[in-house]
């Protein structure tokens, strides 16, 4: 994993801010948030990208130092407004883009050859032909780590909130990015604001392997973390499981009638870890 793609990783919670809300864009920044969208496309009307291109530019180059918490999620390639983003994309100290219905590795090497090198982009998989192509999208050079469009995915096979095709998508997504060696994905929207829902859908997703959610409001930053946060019981069982493997001095050991072997110890520190790095948000 290089170390850009270990920023990624790193990543936890991505909020979008509207890119014709230049007012909103340092309010974001402050929310908590691992990462900051700017967002070009679905959350500006027609009329109004020309300005938030501009907005978006500005801000930018006034926050270089801050490029690797910023990504600008672009119009798609079939858009009129996609030649533009990427010209402002060229000139702009940003690290990372958000591909909106990504559905080939093509068109991941498309945005990359007219940006700076070092660039990546964060694919979003929102359709059935993208779900098809995903194992070669995580396979393709220069992608970040790949997140799931929910919303546009069910408005694209025309299917409701409660479906299995969901779940059946995410998992393919999953399988794609680990067997790619990625970082987990990142999980899709929830469009309602209450805390609880955020959290049950984070945690539906953590089921399925992923490892981040997009927001669309900062009070949603913290519902995120409560989900992927280790419970207490966890903590507890993965402290005691790695101190009495300590002990042991390597030796064959049971904890609560179960056998401990390498997969376990793992995941005891993974959980630690995960527990870590939900604290420093």
């Amino acid at each position: 994993m290089t170390a850009t793609t270990q920023v990624a990783a790193d990543a936890l919670t991505y909020l979008f801010v509207p890119g014709n809300r230049p007012e909103r864009f340092a309010k974001a920044l402050a929310s908590g948030a691992d990462r900051v969208i700017l967002n070009l496309e679905d959350a500006v009307a027609p009329p109004d990208k020309a300005a938030a291109r501009s907005a978006v530019a500005q801000w930018l180059h006034s926050q270089s130092a801050l490029a690797d918490r910023l990504l600008v999620r672009i119009n798609d390639d079939a858009s009129p407004w996609y030649a533009d983003d990427l010209a402002l994309l060229a000139a702009s100290p940003l690290r990372c883009v958000m591909l909106p219905k990504c559905e080939s590795p093509a068109q991941v090497a498309a945005v990359l050859a007219l940006l700076p090198s070092g660039c990546q982009v964060l694919p979003l998989i929102e359709t059935a032909r993208g779900l098809q192509a995903v194992q070669a999208i995580a396979q393709a050079p220069g992608v970040a780590r790949l997140a799931f469009g929910s919303l546009d995915f069910m408005l694209d096979l025309d299917v409701p909130a409660d479906s299995l095709m969901l779940d059946m998508a995410a998992a393919q997504i999953a399988l794609a990015s680990r067997a790619a060696g990625l970082p987990a994905p990142v999980a899709g929207v929830t469009p309602a604001l209450d805390a609880s829902q955020v959290s049950a859908d984070m945690a539906q997703a953590r089921s399925l392997g992923f490892g981040a959610k997009m927001c669309i409001h900062p009070g949603q930053v913290a519902a995120v973390l409560a989900a992927l946060a280790p419970t207490a019981s966890e903590l507890a069982w993965a402290q005691r499981v790695l101190q009495t493997s300590a002990a042991a001095g390597g030796a064959a050991l049971q904890i609560d009638g179960k056998m401990v072997d390498r997969p376990v110890l793992l995941r005891a520190e993974r959980l630690l870890a995960r527990a870590v790095r939900v604290a420093s948000s």
